[in-house]
């Protein structure tokens, strides 16, 4: 590296210097007692990154990191950075198999685990036959598991001045699997120039600043939480608490303890908020900036929000793991007027709709959702056939249709494999979920298409009733008849207690597929 490329890189582990060069003694994170300044989270950072190269680990070796929320994850996302180590953040819900891919696929020269997941880890190490380096216990207090070192005993006595290490900006700086909601997980490479334009698209257009207070509950090995809200923050100087799981009462309770002013969740959990009783008894008036994406926020739930929180501005920001993930973003004063919508490309992003042969839909038809972007992932790991098809003819394929109406305004109208043919036609799903949602007694649905000897696809709508409240499918599909056409109208309404979902929020229409298979022979 020459004297010139030193000093004009960006990496990750760059921007958190610079933020403790600007915020020493700002709080930067808290998670449950421990609360570090900008000077302590970085020093616990260069401490780490020593630690893991004084191991044997070198630039361009994968880490795998599987835990739940922690300072200790955070101060991983950035320590690995520092080292060069890429890191590759495992979905904690897996089972020893699922986990046992990635660490295959990804070849892991070490691990870094949460106590609960141990016995997971080990299975899936033995299912592999690799042997990793590094294997590090993520807990406070550390505790000593034979040959798992306790990750802040590892780290105890470790140099704190930063790291001298040879990177460039599109070094790869995480391979993130994706969700796998219908086929194996991919590895999406995203370097540091990928990950840091994205902090610049979703600081501007999410109107975020240094004064804000966020909350970090959603999962970080998921890209939303890890590169829209605690990466970006730290980027700016902000502060941030960092709760271990989402789960209502504790988010709740934690705006109003710290007055926080900000809060990501997707639909599902926004939902859950909204159903708690203590959205009602605790004061939230503090968040002044309220995020949702990783799946379509129903319409009818958004205006109930914005009722709710009239002191909030809501963004939604969509996008996808393969763009670090902001693509566009739907702004506070747009929200009831474009309601639905996903909004216009972010800053960093230029957006069209494409046909399958690859040319440019007039305005207001319905195709695929393509990108081009310096947030793009450098390819799927391990996978060139399928990177060569998402980044045919120049553009990032979504996997996403949508329609782009004549203000540039985006709409997504389904996944390419969720559109269900029916009868001859193509039904887009979340039409005739938005009209489900407006029933009073509904408070979730999914739509989805099954097998049949007539109609090849029958249009089908799993819903799960409000608590407290009794809805029958003739109800419902007299609701429907009355709203839809008559090829839109669900063949079937089947009443449900829960709908499957992944770590993101998003409903898992594959397994609503298969579990709903044999309906129309029943």
């Amino acid at each position: 590296m020459t004297e010139i490329q030193r000093a004009r890189r960006n990496t990750l582990g760059d921007i958190l210097r610079r933020s403790r060069g600007r915020y020493p003694d700002k709080t930067a994170l808290q998670f449950e007692e421990e609360v570090l300044t900008y000077r302590e989270l970085d020093q616990l950072v260069n401490q780490t990154a020593h630690a893991v190269i004084s191991r044997g680990l070198k630039k361009g070796d994968r880490a795998a990191v599987l835990s739940r929320n922690s300072m200790d994850f955070a101060i991983l996302n950035f320590a690995l950075a520092k080292a060069g180590v890429i890191m590759v953040p495992i979905n904690y819900m897996l089972n020893a198999d699922d986990v046992a891919f990635i660490l295959g696929h990804s070849e892991a020269n070490a691990c870094f685990v949460a106590p609960e997941f141990l016995s997971v880890a080990q299975e899936a190490l033995r299912q592999t036959g690799i042997t990793p380096g590094l294997l590090s216990l993520i807990s406070n207090p550390a505790l000593q598991k034979g040959e798992w070192i306790p990750f802040r005993e590892m780290i105890s006595n470790e140099a704190s001045e930063e790291p001298e290490v040879e990177l460039e900006d599109d070094d790869i700086a995480q391979i993130l699997y994706t969700s796998g909601t219908e086929s194996k997980p991919k590895g999406v490479m995203l370097t540091h120039k990928s990950i840091i334009t994205e902090y610049v698209s979703t600081i501007i257009d999410g109107g975020m600043t240094e004064e804000d207070v966020a909350i970090h509950a959603l999962p970080l090995f998921h890209s939303a939480q890890l590169h829209c809200f605690l990466g970006p923050y730290i980027y700016l100087g902000g502060s941030g608490i960092i709760l271990e799981q989402a789960t209502p009462g504790l988010m709740l309770a934690t705006v109003e303890k710290h007055q926080a002013t900000q809060l990501f969740c997707p639909p599902t959990v926004w939902i859950a908020l909204l159903r708690s009783p203590d959205f009602a008894t605790r004061d939230i008036s503090s968040l002044k900036k309220c995020y949702y994406g990783a799946a379509i926020m129903p319409v009818e739930i958004l205006k109930e929000l914005g009722e709710r929180l009239p002191g909030a501005q809501f963004y939604n920001f969509y996008g996808q793991t393969e763009v670090a993930p902001l693509a566009t973003v739907l702004k506070p004063g747009e929200q009831i007027r474009k309601a639905g919508s996903a909004g216009k490309p972010a800053l960093n992003v230029e957006t069209k709709i494409m046909d399958d042969d690859g040319n440019e839909v007039a305005r207001g038809e319905i195709g695929e959702i393509v990108h081009r972007t310096s947030h793009a992932m450098l390819g799927y790991y391990r996978d060139p056939e399928k990177t060569q098809a998402a980044f045919e003819g120049g553009w990032f394929h979504s996997g996403d249709l949508g329609i782009m109406d004549e203000e540039g305004f985006i709409t997504v109208v389904d996944r390419k494999k969720d559109m269900i043919k029916s009868g001859g036609e193509n039904i887009a799903s979340r039409e005739i979920e938005e009209m489900i949602y407006q029933h009073p007694k509904v408070s979730e649905v999914a739509v989805i298409g099954v097998p049949h000897p007539y109609w090849i696809e029958a249009v089908t709508a799993v819903v799960v009733p409000k608590v407290g409240e009794v809805v029958t499918s003739e109800e419902l599909l007299d609701f429907c008849k009355e709203r839809l056409s008559s090829f839109k109208t669900p063949k079937y309404v089947v009443i449900a207690e829960n709908l499957p979902r992944n770590p993101s929020g998003k409903i898992l229409k594959r397994e609503l597929r298969l579990r709903y298979e044999v309906l129309a022979s029943q």
